[in-house]
Parts: structure tokens; C-alpha cells; sequence
């Protein structure tokens, strides 16, 4: 992967020509769809048609940033940053940028109602999608917009978003190299007597310092008796000699979201037991079983059914991400509509094994874009010697889990 500086000497990412395609993307979902217009209240969305980026929290705030988009139309934007971007947002005209709705009043809603029939013209009386709804949006909108037909605007958009650009597909991967050295980070930090928190904190330090916008979840580093039942988030927790760590993190580049998983063995000159070695091959044999579904021309219900029911922890056994952490195609046995798998589709994949009598869990999760070379493309990421695929017929020289073990702060493959 190449750095994240523009340069002279080579193409990377080419930021105007992945706003402008996206964009265009979108329009292109309304076309097809048959919607005049489209009402974006979620920010990833917004950003997405626009490129506005604005302070993002860990929770959502609705009336942050609201897109306003037609199928010919340039995308208009709501802000409570109007001044920032009518300064550095220059590929948006000044009539595109308008002072953000107070939608939790209803004559902030309405104002907003106002200004934005003054821009749709004719297009009040079409099709138009909305991706959020309050009580009061669900009855002040039909009261301002009588002649409208709204539809749900999620399904407009998630169409065009679940294919990724070239360049969309590069803000990945740089993500994941924020992500790969955050994790090495915090393997190197990882010993005997660390609080959970600790390697979290080592992992945050270096993605941030790389330039990560933010963090994919509030990520986990969940070590010892907690692998099994898995709890989700990191803990204060002392972590010991001979605990198996689980290390899910996933830092941010241009809004693009990484997010991959690893388990360690923690200490020195400990070998993993038996029952460690089980169940970590388990968990990689799932997920390779998972890769090897991925295809073009499969669908996301292939890959489900790739894994063993006992290795797809809570029936949720990937997602794909973009602007959003959680994306289609869903990788979810609850799903019961089939997406085939399409060159420029994204997702990752994340089984799980665990012995809840002993306290052992294991969580890998790698993730994948399918690409036109009929062949499925996995993303590089951190210590791919953890699950890197070997033939079957040799596994056992290599321990066959693979698991790995600290010695001295550096790891190396447990024999």
C-alpha cells in the first residue's frame, strides 16, 4: 500500500474523482429507483454525496448534517458548520451550503421544510426518500409535503454504496494500514500484568497519530475467562500469563472504516494447551471455509452457510463497511434476502470458537473485496502469519492454530 501523502511521482487517491463518483452513484441509485428526491439525515450518508466532514461523536446526533439530493440536481447541504465549509468545501457553490435545521423543534423542522421545497421546485409533488424518521418528521413531513410520496431512502442509497470506487477501495486499505500498525503497536505492548485498557489505549495512540479520524466501535480487547462467553467491549482487567487476548480494532481514514481481529497467547515461553490449539484451528478453519465462498457469483447466504452455526457468534458473521462501520452486504444468518456478490463489494469475516467451561475464546476476522478476477482478494493486514493460509497437508508443522506467543515482547509462531 502506498503512503498517505499526495506526491508527484505516482497515482493514489484521487479525492475528486471518488466525491464526484459517488455522488454520481447516487444519483444514479435515485434514477433507478424512480425517486425524485432524497432527504439524508444520517451523517455517513451525507458525507458520502457531499465529501462534508464535521465533528463526529460516539453517539448520533440527528440535525448535524442533512443532504438534500436530486437525480440532476448538485447535492445541497445543511451545516452546522456553514462557515468552515463554504471556506474549504470550494467543489460545493455557495447556494449548496445552508445553515443547519434544529430538527428536535417543530419550527426548526418547518423552517427547514421551507428552504428545502424552495429548492425542489416541482419535485414536492414526486417520489421522494427519507433514511430517518422521528415522530414529528412522520407528521410534519406529509402536513408540509402533501402532494409527496415518501419511501424509505435507505434502500435508495445502499445500492450504490455497496459497491466501492477504486478509490473508496484505497481509503480501505490505508485504514487498515493505520490498523495493522495499531496492532502491532499493541502486541508490543501486550505482557503479563497490562490492564486491557492499556493495550487499547497503545492501539488508539498510534492510529490517531497516523491521522485515524476515529475508531470503528469502541473496539475490544477482551482477555482471559471473558473470551468465553465473549463480552464485546475492554475492560480495567489485569490481563496474566497464559490468558488468551482477543484484539478487535479498526481505525479511520477519509471515513473509511478498518476493523479486523486477532487472538494472542500472553506471556513468555508459554505454549498454548491443547484445547487453545483446537479451538483457534476451529475458528480458522471457519474462516477460511468463509473466504473461500466469498465469489463472484455467490451470495451473502453462501458465505453464511459456509460456517459451521457453532462458529457464527450471535448469527452475525461479518458486514460490509464504508462511510459506515456496518454496511451491506449483510453477512447475517437472520437475512433472508440473498445478494449476489458483485466485483467492488466489501465486507469482512469474523467466526468465533470458545469453551465457555475453560474461559477460552478465539476471534478472527479478516476481510475481503471481491474483484473481477473471479477470485475473492484478501485485505493485508496485521501479522498475516496468525492465519495465513498454508496448505492443509502441512498445518501441523506449524502447530496447526498457529497461535501466537510472546517471548521477550516479540512474537513468534507457537511450536
Amino acid at each position: 500500500m502506498f503512503g498517505s501523502m499526495m506526491v508527484d511521482w505516482e497515482e493514489r487517491i484521487d479525492m475528486r474523482r471518488m466525491r464526484e463518483e459517488r455522488c454520481a452513484k447516487a444519483q444514479q441509485a435515485l434514477k433507478e429507483a424512480g425517486v425524485d428526491a432524497l432527504f439524508v439525515f444520517q451523517y455517513e450518508d451525507v458525507r458520502y454525496i457531499t465529501g462534508h466532514r464535521t465533528h463526529m461523536g460516539p453517539t448520533f446526533f440527528f440535525g448535524l448534517a442533512v443532504c438534500v439530493l436530486t437525480q440532476d440536481d448538485p447535492p445541497f447541504l445543511y451545516t452546522m458548520d456553514e462557515l468552515h465549509s463554504r471556506k474549504r468545501a470550494t467543489w460545493l457553490q455557495d447556494k449548496q451550503i445552508r445553515t443547519a435545521p434544529a430538527l428536535g423543534d417543530e419550527r426548526g423542522i418547518r423552517e427547514w421544510c421551507a428552504d428545502a421545497k424552495s429548492l425542489l421546485g416541482s419535485k414536492v409533488k414526486g417520489k421522494i426518500g427519507v433514511d430517518i424518521w422521528t415522530p414529528d418528521l412522520m407528521r410534519i413531513l406529509p402536513d408540509e409535503f402533501p402532494d409527496a410520496d415518501f419511501v424509505d431512502g435507505v434502500k435508495v442509497l445502499r445500492k450504490a454504496k455497496m459497491i466501492k470506487t477504486k478509490d473508496e477501495l484505497n481509503c480501505i486499505k490505508m485504514a487498515y494500514a493505520f490498523t495493522d500498525a495499531a496492532m502491532a503497536e499493541a502486541l508490543n505492548f501486550l505482557k503479563p500484568g497490562v490492564k486491557e485498557c492499556e493495550v487499547l489505549a497503545t492501539a488508539w495512540h498510534k492510529m490517531t497519530a497516523l491521522g485515524s479520524e476515529w475508531t470503528q466501535c469502541s473496539n475490544i480487547v477482551c482477555s482471559g475467562p471473558y473470551g468465553a462467553p465473549y463480552r464485546r467491549f475492554t475492560s480495567d482487567r489485569i490481563i496474566k500469563e497464559g490468558d488468551m487476548v482477543i484484539i478487535d480494532i479498526g481505525g479511520c481514514f477519509n471515513g473509511y472504516w478498518a476493523d479486523f481481529t486477532r487472538t494472542y497467547l500472553c506471556g513468555n515461553n508459554i505454549d498454548p494447551t491443547p484445547r487453545q490449539r483446537e479451538l483457534h484451528q476451529e475458528a480458522y478453519d471457519a474462516l477460511w471455509a468463509c473466504i473461500e465462498a466469498s465469489q463472484p457469483g455467490n451470495t451473502n447466504l453462501d458465505v453464511v452457510a459456509a460456517c459451521p452455526e457453532k462458529n457464527n457468534l450471535g448469527g452475525v458473521l461479518g458486514h460490509g463497511s464504508g462511510l459506515a462501520c456496518w454496511e451491506l452486504p449483510g453477512i447475517n444468518s437472520s437475512y433472508g434476502e440473498a445478494v449476489t456478490l458483485v466485483p467492488g463489494m466489501y465486507f469482512s469475516l469474523e467466526p468465533y470458537a470458545g469453551d465457555p467451561q475453560l474461559g477460552y475464546g478465539v476471534r478472527l476476522e479478516n476481510n475481503v473485496i471481491v474483484n473481477r478476477q473471479h477470485r475473492v482478494e484478501e485485505v493485508r493486514q496485521a501479522r498475516s502469519s496468525l492465519i495465513k493460509r498454508v496448505p492443509r497437508t502441512v498445518l501441523g508443522l506449524l502447530t496447526r492454530a498457529g497461535i501466537l506467543r510472546l517471548v521477550d515482547t516479540r512474537m513468534k509462531l507457537g511450536v
